[in-house]
């Protein structure tokens, strides 16, 4: 047993919601109270630790994550750069240090956020007199000059696009008679030369070519990224790779080496074979169950794929791209609930958004018609949504599974391409008080999957630096810590069937926790970015400890 007592312990359970101490038992919560009441509980060797003060949560779970692609990409380089040339000078560099031949590769560039040097500011935000440049497209030249030598794939931040060289498009047969693929675009100069970028499904024609990690490397990989994870205070992740990704958590699990609590999504084409094996939401134990299958209906805003129901600022013919309309998602939905699968939906423009609305309504209506069981659907995103669609997750009981940092990274390319239509982006107090529930993660590593980052972003508004003003971007937006907090640890616990063992301290549920060295409720918000865990506990072993 283990009793950690004089601390402050903010339990998200109603029925006890502050508590000074916590008795655990095997990898359970056996009680909760104050120090003398549970003294009277523990018997036999029980290790008694006095926590002088310190704050204990909830373990906060990101509800939306791609563990592989993060994993990987801390061996990547980091290409979130307020310039072009220094993303290119980052490439250069690793070129130094490579083989002839040998595969560049990166992550994390973002065109919308280069601007001019020196002029341009930190984190994309302009000074005073700088111009606007954002959003110019770079081309395979740009990255000849400095890898003539090695193909080199960069992967956008918002991972809706790469940036390949001349050397990795030669390899990857990528030609002026190669025809874009459904639902992605090989983009082209005026004489019909690809230019190296690559968006949304055209960048599996990349992913083809580029050598694969084995599966003990991904293992591996995913190992190395689990003590990240534990400092960041997170105790678990709702995971939104495809099969390598599930196979790799397979193979740690079987070792006994898999230490994060996973949700696992199954991607929609291998529905049928879910549907064969009638796999079900929910299937598997406490380290590692399925949860929903994910489908995509568009783009992403960096790239200007998100599907809108009117044009982009200053692009008139652009409305995003439609992957499928409601019709077709709501078949694969209803083939899905056959067999007790639930369905998560990326979905981040208005008319994306309007289309899953729809297909998820004539999906209750199946499930009521055929008496299947009312399964927990979700969106991934839900970033922008028409006003006349606002309400409709809460009374579809649909979650809402969103990411703060989202709204603080993408602000000034929400205005820019939005307009006004922004002010129901990003639009968490509106989904909550419309009632429907929220889980919120950080769709790492197209951020930094560190949740304290998002309750910053959640609760100001704001980005670390300040802006983009006191009062924040859309404040009446905003949340409280307390609303913030819930959807980190019992939003994302209802979000994966588990709200009866995980998102709480309570008795019977898994002794998953992480302490602070102050009261979270008693910080400075400004300063929650800050903030990060000096004690994760899953399962009532300690995993981290500074």
């Amino acid at each position: 047993m283990k009793l950690l007592y004089n601390a402050r312990i903010h339990t998200q359970d109603q029925t006890k919601p502050f508590v000074s101490a916590i008795l655990i038992a095997g990898d359970k919560v056996l009680a909760i109270g104050d120090k003398e009441e549970l003294f009277s509980l523990a018997h036999g060797r029980t290790e008694k630790v006095d926590m002088q003060g310190r704050t204990i949560l909830p373990g906060l779970t990101d509800a939306h994550l791609h563990l592989q692609y993060y994993s990987l990409g801390l061996q990547k380089i980091g290409c979130e750069t307020d310039t072009k040339e220094e993303c290119l000078r980052r490439v250069e560099e690793r070129v130094k240090k490579a083989k002839p031949e040998e595969w560049i590769l990166g992550h994390g560039w973002n065109q919308n956020s280069w601007f001019p040097s020196p002029t341009g500011g930190p984190t994309g935000v302009l000074r005073e007199g700088a111009r606007d440049e954002g959003g110019s497209w770079p081309t395979a030249s740009d990255l000849d000059r400095v890898a003539p030598n090695n193909p080199v794939y960069l992967t956008a931040k918002s991972l809706h696009a790469g940036w390949a060289n001349t050397s990795a498009l030669k390899l990857a047969n990528i030609t002026v008679n190669t025809r874009n693929p459904k639902d992605g675009q090989i983009q082209r100069d005026e004489s019909g030369n690809a230019t190296g970028i690559l968006l949304e499904s055209a960048m599996g024609l990349m992913s083809e070519v580029i050598p694969q990690a084995s599966l003990e490397e991904l293992a591996l990989a995913i190992q190395k990224a689990q003590p990240i994870l534990w400092k960041m205070g997170l105790t678990g992740v709702h995971d939104f790779d495809r099969r390598d990704s599930f196979m790799a958590l397979q193979y740690l699990h079987a070792q006994g080496k898999l230490k994060l609590r996973v949700n696992k999504n199954i991607p929609v084409e291998s529905l049928d074979h879910a549907h064969e094996l009638g796999l079900r939401t929910g299937f598997g134990d406490d380290w590692l169950w399925i949860g929903s299958v994910k489908a995509f209906m568009d783009g992403a805003l960096g790239p200007r794929t998100a599907a809108m129901f009117q044009p982009y600022l200053n692009e008139p013919e652009n409305l995003g791209i439609l992957n499928i309309d409601g019709e077709e998602l709501f078949e694969q939905a209803r083939h899905a609930a056959d067999v007790g699968l639930a369905m998560t939906v990326h979905a981040i423009g208005d008319r994306a958004n309007h289309e899953v609305l729809d297909a998820f309504e004539q999906l209750r209506h199946y499930e009521k018609e055929k008496g299947l069981p009312h399964l927990r659907h979700r969106i991934e995103h839900v970033q922008i949504i028409h006003a006349d669609d606002a309400a409709r997750l809460a009374q579809l009981n649909v979650i809402a599974s969103m990411q703060p940092i989202h709204a603080t990274s993408d602000m000034l390319m929400a205005d820019r391409y939005w307009g006004e239509r922004a002010a129901l982006s990003y639009a968490w107090r509106t989904q909550l008080d419309h009632g429907a529930m929220l889980a919120f993660g950080s769709d790492a590593p197209v951020e930094s999957p560190n949740p304290f980052l998002g309750l910053h972003a959640a609760v100001t508004r704001r980005r670390a630096d300040g802006s983009p003003s006191a009062d924040g971007w859309y404040p009446e937006q905003k949340l409280t810590l307390a609303e913030a907090l819930s959807a980190y640890t019992t939003g994302a616990a209802y979000a994966a069937n588990a709200e009866h063992r995980l998102g709480r301290l309570a008795p019977g549920y898994l002794a998953d926790l992480i302490v602070l060295e102050e009261d979270i409720f008693h910080s400075d918000p400004a300063n929650l970015w800050k903030l990060e865990s000096t004690g994760t506990m899953i399962g009532g072993e300690w995993l981290w400890q500074k």
